[in-house]
């Protein structure tokens, strides 16, 4: 721990100091809580990048935080002698992205590092598929995805183009702390670099080859022109990157009726009127039902401010909007392409389907039905792309869809990261394909648990804010697997899989073996009938998540099991 008075002070004192931050300086002054918060500790770096609310201190995001990573991912490109192949930056709407990407630019571009910075706001997936494109060595996305305004986030990605791995960010942090965030870090003027080429501002060409990947992922893009007159979408980017490229697609793939919130298209860091810009909230779709009524349109569509997450409402046989989840659309869309390739009669070589642990089990009964191969991976798009990376290397296997339950998907191996572009113009692309047959997705999904058996889930979060929340978490977790519940809903627990000691424990047999996945703090407990409970600390906010993933042949029979199972880990926590 630092001596967090004579760091705070050491601030204070620093004459050329930013003004926002010293503003922020001045303002927590008398709270010794605030600055024991922001000053105790360094931001933790890990393989998601950054992550914290900006204000002034070592564990908090301002450009001081943000030039020290950014001059320890410069040191990993020398050790690595790759400072030619260049990195990418990318931003999105928030509050200072900008600011932070021409820093870390700054920052990289004194280190002798190629340096690309795009011209304005952009999706995350655009700066996966650019790195790949340009063959750098790693990129740089200045975002907190969908968390709350004061959150801004630094990404950081490596060559295949999915976010580094644990040995990079392991190399990244310990150069970090070993760099003074005001002596060490080299920094040149922005403008004065850009005239002289060493950044380079990239865009629309880049934009172009990108939609182009994205629009080969269709499957019946005949579809559109047959309902072109029929269907009716809605459209908001909650303020964010997805104004750029979302409705530019949809419209090339023909859709004709596309009707955008107006209210909520132009970029905002502040996110009026959406304090949680997160399309799992249904609240992120008040204004978007209203335009959906007043147009009747049959789909509303929304996706997080750096558009790599995207949630929809669908209309019911009644008519009403209902929100479904990231598990119920990675689950259609699965379906969906598999049905859809055998009945155009495309055949794949060796396809394969990648989830995480947590995301729903349905998909593993859709992968069976099908014939195809799932892979089952930790949570982190970063995984998904791995098990594609391994399959490239090896020169088989065709990638059919990667998915999480936080509402992240993945068509195509242009990009290594989740991509709400590509999945705005699948689900679009799906919903034109059921209309043909008079149904909703909606209809679809009850299809779907009429076939294969009703498989729900749900997510619960046990905050810990505070500077000793992440020792309470840490604290929580080992009771859990010191002393695992015995029942889930009443059921006997059978099996208990701690992915940190890579163990696999069968409780009735006693018999052992390996996950097979990397070491993570996740714990994974399974009753006698296939329910499951999974407890992870979050990778980026200071909560406890617990995912709980029931089935039952009605949908009566998995609603109890899913209350059965939340009741159980109340009591237990």
């Amino acid at each position: 721990m630092l001596d967090y008075k004579a760091e705070f002070l050491r601030w204070k004192e620093y004459e050329g100091l930013d003004a926002d931050v010293r503003k922020a300086l001045e303002a927590m002054e008398n709270d010794e809580d605030e600055i024991k918060m922001w000053f105790s500790s360094d931001i933790a770096f890990g393989t998601a990048g950054l992550r914290g609310v900006m204000t002034a201190g070592t564990n908090a995001m301002n450009v001081y935080t943000v030039g020290r990573a950014t001059q320890g991912l410069a040191n990993l490109i020398k050790d690595e002698k790759a400072a030619e192949r260049g990195v990418v930056i990318a931003y999105d709407c928030r509050n200072n992205s900008e600011l932070f990407a021409k820093v870390s630019a700054e920052v990289l571009a004194a280190n002798g590092v190629r340096t690309y910075i795009f011209e304005s706001l952009r999706p995350t997936p655009v700066l996966s598929f650019a790195l790949r494109e340009l063959n750098c060595i790693a990129g740089i996305n200045i975002t907190a995805s969908h968390n709350p305004s004061k959150y801004n986030g630094y990404k950081a990605y490596w060559e295949d183009g999915a976010q580094l791995g644990v040995e990079q960010a392991k190399a990244v942090a310990e150069y970090m702390g070993k760099t003074d965030v005001f002596n060490d870090i080299k920094r040149i003027d922005f403008d004065s670099a850009v005239k002289d080429g060493k950044i380079e501002v990239v865009g629309r060409a880049l934009d172009e080859i990108y939609v182009g990947k994205v629009k080969e992922q269709a499957i019946y893009p005949e579809l559109f022109e047959k309902v072109a007159e029929t269907l009716k979408i809605v459209y908001t980017p909650l303020h964010g990157a997805g104004k750029i490229l979302v409705p530019e697609v949809l419209k090339s793939c023909g859709l004709k009726h596309l009707y955008t919130v107006d209210s909520q298209m132009e970029p905002n860091g502040n996110f009026p009127g959406t304090p949680n810009p997160n399309p799992e909230f249904p609240e992120v779709f008040e204004e978007g039902i209203k335009l959906a009524e007043k147009v009747n349109s049959d789909l509303i569509i929304a996706t997080d401010p750096d558009a790599d997450r995207v949630g929809i409402m669908a209309r019911t046989k009644s008519g009403e909007f209902k929100t479904l989840t990231g598990n119920q659309v990675g689950s259609l869309l699965l379906d969906y392409i598999l049905t859809a390739y055998r009945e155009k009669g495309i055949k794949l070589d060796n396809p394969y389907a990648v989830k995480t642990i947590v995301s729903t089990e349905l998909a593993t009964k859709i992968a069976k039905e099908n014939g195809i191969t799932l892979h089952n991976v930790l949570t982190g798009f970063k995984f998904i792309g791995e098990v594609i990376k391994n399959y490239e290397a090896k020169g088989y296997g065709e990638f059919v869809l990667g998915f999480e339950e936080s509402y992240g998907y993945l068509k195509g191996t242009y990009a290594r990261d989740k991509d709400a572009v590509v999945a705005s113009m699948l689900i679009c692309e799906m919903a034109a394909y059921y209309m043909q047959k008079g149904m909703t997705l909606y209809d679809a999904l009850i299809s779907l648990y009429e076939k294969y058996g009703y498989y729900f889930e749900g997510v619960q979060n046990i905050y810990m804010e505070g500077v000793d929340g992440k020792d309470k978490m840490d604290a929580l977790m080992e009771k859990l697997r010191n002393d695992p519940p015995k029942e889930l809903g009443g059921i006997k627990v059978v099996s208990v899989r701690d992915y940190k000691s890579g163990i696999i424990t069968d409780l009735e047999t006693g018999n052992t073996e390996p996950t097979g996945l990397p070491s993570s703090n996740v714990l994974y407990f399974v009753n006698a009938n296939g329910d499951v409970v999974v407890v992870r600390p979050s990778g980026t906010e200071p909560k406890l998540k617990l995912y709980f993933l029931v089935n039952g042949q009605t949908a009566e029979l998995a609603n109890k099991a899913l209350d059965g199972c939340k009741a159980t880990m109340q009591k237990y926590l």
